[in-house]
């Protein structure tokens, strides 16, 4: 960005700040531009969104407050339009809106928006609506009986999806995303299908992307977690998720033997297993694109030493520790 007051490039600059946001002081890395000659300082629509999302995220994770997808995911699960569902929970229906656009609910609201999440506690505020015709109030029990029921039969899977990604809630060390399995796999998928991947390698890609997203957008894309160790940063039990996948047959994994005697899990694509795209939003997309892009040549040996580069890897290295989304703001390499 040029200053407007000399036409020169200004660098971005980054340092701790403290912001207030209802009656809480949270501490950002607040990021602007910085005119040399004058000292003044700028900021863009783009930083200004940048700066406000690490308030609100950290006050979403105090209050245990849900984040805008997640309030939208709760309602479409029974095919409900906001409106509808403002008047099962009492909300007025622009105050319901707003909160599934990105405006912070308060935490008594809140707690009704997850409270509702379980299918048994749904039930509950249908039978406490009084503004609902009995037709319409009877679809939706027997809809949300119907998910319970769903619930129940796949537990197992679920909770073993949970162990595999962790049931957190969301925070700075997942991106500030609940843990998402069916969009960790989807990468896994279109990172085989484009690159063909040895296993560290993919380890790297995966990394790239969920902290390159959070860099521009303070967001996740998967709500993995990420930890340090020798080899680079990883995704918390890749071992065992890489390993499940291959067993259902999301993603196929091939032992290649090598003349020096070593081998290595080389990740392909299955012709009968298309990726998802549609989990993704286009600036979700254009990130897995853009480290596809960057990283298409680069060997598994030298994605290793570039990430060995980063701060993310260098702080946290020596403990072997999960690793918090701040460093994506010191990416180097892309």
């Amino acid at each position: 960005m040029k200053s407007p007051i000399t036409g020169k490039e200004m660098k971005l600059t980054k340092e701790r700040r403290s912001m207030d946001f209802r009656k809480e002081t949270f501490e950002i890395l607040f990021h602007f531009y910085k005119c040399e000659d004058s000292a003044e300082q700028f900021t863009t629509t783009t930083l200004d969104e940048v700066n406000m999302n690490q308030v609100y995220n950290q006050y979403r994770d105090k209050f245990n407050i849900p984040f805008p997808d997640e309030i939208i995911k709760i309602r479409e699960k029974y095919s409900l339009s906001a409106a509808k569902m403002s008047e099962i929970l009492g909300f007025g229906v622009n105050s319901y809106r707003q909160y599934e656009a990105g405006e912070m609910p308060s935490v008594a609201n809140a707690k009704l928006i997850q409270m509702v999440d379980e299918p048994k506690r749904f039930i509950e505020m249908l039978e406490l609506c009084g503004t609902l015709d009995e037709k319409s109030k009877n679809k939706l029990i027997q809809k949300a009986q119907l998910l319970l029921d769903e619930k129940n039969r796949n537990i197992f899977n679920l909770n073993f999806k949970e162990y595999l990604l962790g049931n957190h809630l969301a925070d700075i060390y997942s991106g500030y995303r609940n843990p998402n399995f069916e969009k960790f796999t989807e990468m896994v998928v279109y990172f085989s299908d484009k690159l063909s991947p040895f296993k560290t390698k993919m380890n790297k890609l995966l990394f790239y992307a969920d902290f390159l997203m959070f860099k521009h957008s303070c967001f996740s894309i998967s709500g993995m977690r990420y930890k340090a160790i020798e080899m680079g940063p990883v995704p918390n039990n890749f071992q065992s998720i890489f390993e499940y996948l291959d067993n259902i047959d999301e993603i196929d994994i091939l032992t290649t033997e090598f003349p020096n005697g070593y081998s290595g899990e080389q990740f392909k694509a299955r012709k009968d297993r298309n990726f998802n795209a549609g989990l993704f939003s286009e600036n979700e997309l254009k990130t897995l694109e853009k480290v596809a892009t960057v990283f298409n040549e680069t060997s598994t040996n030298d994605i290793i030493n570039l990430s060995h580069l980063e701060e993310a890897w260098k702080k946290n290295e020596k403990e072997k520790k999960v690793i918090s989304y701040e460093y994506a703001f010191e990416l180097n390499l892309i």
